[in-house]
């Protein structure tokens, strides 16, 4: 038997569960990283912080997994940016590099925590509206925008998982001790927010 459109296995264990628990939701950029967290219900996200990114030593990344193991978290939400036609680019393959890269730092300091890629290709463009509707100026946006961005991939994140009682996005598969990555899990289908607004990051300096 399979899933009921409800989001919960009829039977048996079609569609896995969603941890409870704290969670992070992660803006990846070339430039900075914003961090968003929610609460143990998965109701609310919030920003954290924003990391400068350091693609040279990853410092930014034992940062992040020392806030995933300070504040409990039992999820890891990284944005995945594609165009209005769903296809993948440069900030995409950004994206998954990095997700692969907190794996393994979750991998080498022993904590098991899921990674999963949901789609944020219009976070930023939401972001910014929001901050412009609170009366920040341009200048002031890039200070929070990559946390504002982050509260909205989390956010969306922890909507579908309620309503549809299940987890969402694409899992990250992690490697064992060997360095063999494990099976590909199979990735999760979720909806995203349509918008006529352009791609975001092509332009980011």
């Amino acid at each position: 038997m399979g899933d009921d459109g409800s989001g919960a296995a009829s039977g048996t264990q079609d569609a896995a569960p969603y941890p409870f628990g704290p969670k992070l939701g992660v803006d990846v950029g070339q430039v900075r990283v914003g961090l968003a967290g929610c609460d143990r219900d998965g109701l609310l996200a919030t920003p954290i912080r924003t990391l400068k990114r350091d693609a040279r030593k990853n410092y930014d990344i034992r940062i992040l997994v020392r806030e995933a193991l300070e504040r409990g978290v039992v999820e890891i939400f990284v944005g995945l940016p594609r165009n209005l036609s769903g296809r993948e680019g440069a900030s995409a393959e950004m994206a998954r590099t990095y997700a692969k890269l907190v794996v393994e730092e979750l991998t080498r300091q022993s904590l098991v925590v899921p990674v999963r890629l949901v789609d944020e290709r219009l976070s930023t463009v939401s972001a910014h509206r929001s901050l412009h509707a609170a009366g920040l100026s341009s200048r002031e946006h890039r200070k929070v925008v990559d946390q504002v961005a982050a509260v909205e991939i989390l956010q969306h994140a922890i909507d579908m998982q309620r309503s549809r009682g299940r987890d969402v996005g694409d899992p990250v598969p992690a490697r064992d001790a060997a360095g063999i990555q494990g099976p590909l899990l199979t990735p999760t289908e979720e909806p995203v927010i349509k918008d006529n607004s352009p791609s975001r990051r092509d332009a980011e300096s």
